[in-house]
């Protein structure tokens, strides 16, 4: 699972299953990741249906024993999930830069955020079923309660580097505009995850990303 950032977006960019010829050789850590590659890849098909520890241990070649060697459950898989994609979207956000720092422009660090977002959405679209909740249902509450806690961190730095920009352009309520330009973004970044998911990937999130953006920061 390796996120793009800047970078064009590729087929490659997608989490892959590594070779079940290397499982034997692999070392514990190695072998959590292969076992959560093939699962966010398994997440990827079009139309997926719920991924059970049979399937995902079908697909790896191995007994379900083993992958309860090394998660001790399905949700403790998921929640490896979350924390790779909390992990990735909030170092994105930090590449643009601290809010208030030298040379950031607010504003525009916002649109930044919010089109990096996009991308490794668009990458990793595996990850983008857990944000959206589809592959959720059924599993335990705090990892709905997860994703949104990621959500709402991503809501803060955005907030932050509105309301710099806001107080640099002298607007009289800057707290009050960062919370709706902010919460503006968040429900655009999510109703195009749903619309990526919905179309079995064919919408991208990138299409038209960049018209969206200005007309919310405009």
């Amino acid at each position: 699972m390796n996120p793009q950032t800047t970078d064009p977006i590729d087929d490659d960019s997608a989490p892959t299953e590594s070779a079940v010829s290397r499982k034997a050789k692999a070392k514990p850590g190695q072998r959590r990741m292969e076992i959560l590659q093939a699962f966010a890849a398994m997440l990827e098909q079009p139309m997926a249906e719920r991924v059970t520890t049979a399937a995902l241990a079908k697909r790896l070649g191995v007994s379900e024993a083993a992958l309860y060697r090394q998660f001790a459950s399905k949700a403790q898989m998921l929640d490896a999930l979350i924390t790779f994609t909390e992990d990735s979207l909030l170092g994105l956000a930090a590449k643009v830069g601290e809010p208030g720092a030298d040379g950031v422009d607010g504003r525009a660090a916002c649109g930044q955020i919010v089109w990096l977002a996009l991308q490794f959405a668009q990458a990793n679209p595996g990850m983008v079923r857990v944000l959206v909740g589809d592959a959720l249902v059924f599993e335990q509450a705090r990892l709905t309660e997860r994703v949104g806690l990621l959500f709402e961190k991503l809501e803060v730095v955005l907030r932050a580097h509105w309301r710099h920009w806001a107080n640099q352009q002298g607007l009289a309520t800057p707290t009050a505009d960062a919370q709706v330009r902010a919460a503006l973004l968040l429900i655009y970044l999510r109703g195009v995850l749903h619309a990526f998911v919905r179309s079995d990937w064919k919408h991208l999130p990138t299409q038209g990303a960049d018209a969206h953006l200005e007309a919310l920061l405009g």
